[in-house]
């Protein structure tokens, strides 16, 4: 494997402690079309997908009558209060940011969610100043699993794809990361999801955010 250069980190569930609150978005965006009492049973049909590829699991399964851009919309909309009001950053976020930005690698966010989430959420959290570039939903035309998110954060950080550490938590966000020529890490969080489901999906697996710094030493 090639020497890393440069870390690229999804958000929700590495960076962001948001999952539980997608429960709470997800059930009152559903409520909206008259889906009553959801309480995140098919998280694992949307974790990590695109707000395109999410809005249509819901569309189809529950058999919303609506546009799928309307649908967006409106989840983007219930979704916006939390990540400026609410969602906090797992715990020693960052200071594993500080520390890798002190090593020399570059930082980079790729993201499905949407820039209107993400970017307040960065600042309300005095995280913006690590990330080199920040790439979000809205900025690809395929959202992950395809490789698109993935190939231009690279890019942004001016890096070639096989000298990037991908670290992600959802196995569509993994996919993309592979597809894109880096190297992966899982990070699944056991409150959501089972890690057995994540074994030979990733290059390497950790169990919290802290553990990769030790990872990243080994790699450079």
């Amino acid at each position: 494997m090639s020497s890393i250069l440069a870390v690229l980190f999804d958000c929700d569930g590495v960076i962001a402690d948001s999952e539980e609150s997608w429960n709470e978005i997800d059930r009152e965006h559903l409520q909206h079309y008259g889906v009553p009492d959801y309480r995140g049973q098919y998280k694992p049909q949307v974790i990590g997908k695109s707000f395109l590829l999410a809005g249509g699991f819901y569309r189809d399964f529950f058999k919303i009558e609506v546009p799928l851009e309307e649908m967006v919309e409106q989840r983007t909309g219930v979704a916006a209060k939390f990540y400026a009001e609410t969602i906090p950053t797992f715990a020693g976020v960052t200071d594993v940011l500080v520390a890798l930005r002190e090593r020399g690698l570059k930082l980079a966010l790729a993201t499905s969610s949407v820039g209107a989430l993400i970017h307040p959420f960065l600042e309300r959290n005095d995280i913006a100043q690590y990330f080199d570039f920040v790439v979000t939903g809205e900025q690809v035309e395929h959202g992950k699993p395809h490789p698109d998110i993935y190939l231009k954060a690279a890019a942004g950080v001016g890096t070639e794809p096989g000298q990037c550490l991908v670290v992600e938590d959802a196995l569509a966000g993994l996919q993309a990361g592979r597809s894109a020529g880096c190297q992966t890490v899982a990070i699944p969080d056991a409150r959501w999801l089972d890690p057995k489901e994540f074994e030979g999906k990733a290059d390497f697996q950790i169990e919290n955010i802290s553990e990769l710094l030790e990872l990243v030493s080994r790699l450079r």
